[in-house]
């Protein structure tokens, strides 16, 4: 037995692992595949030299990781396990699990590994299915130290016996050594008897000389017996090494396949062994099996109703049943044949799997399916580079393009050119674990058709946590949009119409203010104040629909001069507190700040923010106005003391027509555009808007803009 190398399976241990349903594999000291059993080349479609292509299957995004893993195991010589996935023969991924178990050489030197790998589907798995597959180590000790303790008495009684025959054979080497020195005596006798005959002293010799031919004889054969004897010491030293070496590729086996009961049954029925975390809900107890009938440790019935089973699979047959346990679990068991190197079969191996993880995994997946095959939206999966990996039948019916034309191909196939620079910044958000929500863009059609789009975006992780990809649901919203264009064509017309009579009804209730400014009738002078604020309210919501109409059209520029923002905060407040005179208004304006942006756009959202505040908050309630300038930007606030904005409220606030609807805003009025507008203005100038509060705890609301 050569130990000088590294570990190299030999005939046995691939006799053993080409039998097995099992992914069987080993691995060398520097990490390179040495052998991969029948069942891997049949899983990758391979041959024989496998090894050297068999790392190229693995799924890109899987191999650097599994390439540190290996060498790190490699290094601290210690099992480990992994989960990868890899590409089948008719090339789809399939994921592998797989525990390396490390190998040492008869010299106990590091030769590499031996690893037992399963496949367990093309879907993501439940956590648990993998932190299952590596429990079973350290009940099966105790059997196998006791085969092995037979073995070494078994061993030590051959080698007291060589004992024996060793002194036997010095015995017989002493009684030899008394013979001839009994012989020396005869001859010496003879010698002096025979010297008056020379006839008598020429027998004596020949008599001596065949007597030493017959010692020279006796010599060789007792040393042709002692290298018989060192022969067979040597051949059970081996015999030991083989039987070791097998127990411990059994145990390697069947502790590292979680959920299992295995069996290796001789030919005539008899247990050779039994192993596996399933043995006490199988029905079997921590009796010792070996070399014990099914019928003497369990009801004969149960023998008979499985017979036919181990029948057949000692006749040489291969194949699989599926069992339901009592509980309703579902079983896998493989009954397979052991052939010798003359190809009898000489036992069965029957391996019984809970695959009940399995199944409920593949009837989700299958679920899953059948909701991604009948959506309504397009349901489409990426990589982080952007590569599409699946594309429903609802994405064939919106874009045109077929799952074979898209699939593998880059998902900037159906963006236009001119917001090909969208990809990137959502791919950057996905990388971070930051979802995308309702993010409307265009997109096009093969025929080269452009849809208004609406795209939910969400991270895909691993079984680590590792962000692996990308889904995606995309909505044609085309249809919505014309219903919103035309909806605000018509607001926008509407809104103009209703602004030349309001103009003119503003100067009127103006004009009769000033008529009357000196009349005593306060109902009067009460009344048109009223009715100035009502037409004010009534302009600035003509002016806000004017205003949705032409941004959504485009024609809502922005003019941009220079100006100083504390003043026209100042105004602000003043036409604010002429509208509402209950409220205290608080302003510091520490120092001058001038800005280049649009002055009136600026004011309407300092206006619509000062409006929102008093609306929202207890009469007598202070509202604080704040503009502080940091790192190139100003920032300006407006601060209540009213009822406060829930979180998930928030980021919905600067939505088109969105309004918090509860039993304290039911009362005001208002249609949900004013901040949605704001937004767009702020936006316009490359700003920030948002908002913070807590019920009941007043809230909020700060943009940003650049001074330049």
């Amino acid at each position: 037995m050569n130990t000088n190398q590294a570990f190299f399976p030999d005939d046995e241990f691939r006799h053993t692992a080409d039998q097995l349903p099992l992914l069987v594999q080993a691995v060398g000291t520097d990490g390179t595949c040495n052998f991969l059993n029948a069942a891997w080349l049949a899983f990758t479609g391979q041959d024989d030299k496998a090894c050297q292509v068999w790392e190229e299957g693995i799924h890109p995004n899987d191999l650097r990781q599994n390439k540190a893993i290996v060498s790190d195991a490699l290094h601290s010589r210690k099992e480990f396990k992994r989960l990868y996935r890899i590409k089948r023969h008719d090339g789809l991924y399939r994921w592998i699990a797989e525990k390396f178990v490390p190998q040492y050489l008869a010299d106990r030197t590091f030769g590499g590994f031996a690893a037992y790998g399963l496949d367990i589907g093309d879907q993501l798995e439940d956590p648990k299915l993998r932190d299952d597959l590596f429990e079973l180590e350290a009940r099966h000790r105790q059997n196998s130290d006791e085969e092995l303790a037979a073995t070494n008495e078994e061993l030590s009684a051959t080698n007291e016996e060589l004992v024996v025959a060793n002194d036997e054979l010095r015995q017989s080497q002493e009684n030899l050594a008394e013979l001839n020195f009994e012989l020396e005596n005869i001859v010496a006798a003879r010698t002096k008897a025979l010297q008056e005959s020379e006839q008598q002293t020429q027998a004596l010799n020949e008599e001596l000389a065949a007597t030493n031919e017959e010692l020279a004889a006796t010599n060789e054969e007792l040393a042709t017996t002692n290298e018989e004897l060192t022969a067979t010491n040597e051949e059970l030293i081996e015999s030991r090494e083989e039987i070791l070496k097998r127990e411990r590729l059994f145990k390697s086996i069947a502790l590292n396949i979680p959920k299992s009961l295995i069996v290796v049954m001789g030919a005539d029925h008899r247990f050779l062994a039994v192993e596996g975390d399933l043995m006490t809900k199988l029905g079997y107890d921590s009796r010792n099996y070996v070399g014990k009938h099914p019928s003497e440790v369990a009801p004969p019935e149960r023998y008979e109703a499985t017979r036919h089973l181990y029948d057949r699979v000692l006749a040489g047959k291969q194949f699989t049943v599926d069992r339901k346990g009592p509980d309703g679990e579902d079983y896998r068991v493989e009954f397979v044949p052991l052939r010798n190197e003359e190809g009898e079969v000489y036992a069965a191996l029957i391996i019984a799997l809970d695959i009940t993880d399995i199944r409920q995994a593949e009837e989700k997946s299958a679920k899953l399916a059948a909701i991604v095959t009948s959506s309504d939206d397009a349901i489409i999966s990426k990589t982080l580079e952007g590569i599409v990996t699946s594309w429903n039948k609802s994405a064939e019916r919106i874009f045109g393009y077929t799952e074979q034309e898209m699939v593998g191909q880059s998902i900037l196939k159906v963006i236009p050119d001119d917001r090909k620079d969208e990809e990137p910044r959502i791919l950057e958000r996905l990388r971070r674990g930051e979802r995308v929500d309702h993010f409307e863009t265009k997109r096009m059609t093969k025929d080269g058709r452009l849809l208004d789009i609406s795209l939910t975006i969400s991270p895909v992780k691993n079984s680590e946590g590792q962000i692996i990809g990308a889904s995606k649901i995309a909505r044609d919203i085309s249809e919505k949009k014309l219903d919103e264009q035309k909806k605000n064509d018509f607001i926008g017309m509407v809104s103009h119409e209703l602004k030349t009579p309001l103009t003119s009804l503003t100067a009127i209730v103006q004009l009769l203010q000033a008529k009357l400014s000196q009349t005593e009738d306060s109902f009067l002078t009460g009344s048109l104040k009223k009715a100035n604020k009502q037409v004010k309210k009534m302009a600035d919501m003509i002016n806000g629909f004017l205003n949705l109409s032409r941004l959504e059209s485009g024609k809502m520029p922005i003019v941009k001069k220079d100006f100083e923002l504390d003043a026209l905060i100042k105004e602000a407040i003043d036409e604010t507190r002429f509208m509402s005179t209950e409220h205290v208004f608080k302003f510091n304006d520490d120092e001058p700040v001038h800005i280049y942006a649009d002055r009136d756009k600026i004011g309407s959202v300092i206006l619509n923010l000062l409006s929102n505040a008093v609306k929202y908050s207890p009469k007598s309630g202070t509202i604080e106005v704040g503009c502080i300038v940091n790192d190139g930007q100003v920032q300006v606030s407006v601060k209540d003391e009213g009822i406060g904005i829930k979180s998930a409220d928030t980021e919905k606030l600067f939505e088109r027509y969105y309004r918090v609807e509860n039993e304290q805003t039911r009362h005001i009025s208002g249609f949900g555009i004013g901040l949605y507008l704001s937004a767009e203005i702020i936006k316009q100038h490359g700003g920030k808007i948002w908002a913070e509060g807590e019920p009941g705890k007043g809230s909020a609301f700060y943009f940003t803009v650049p001074l330049k």
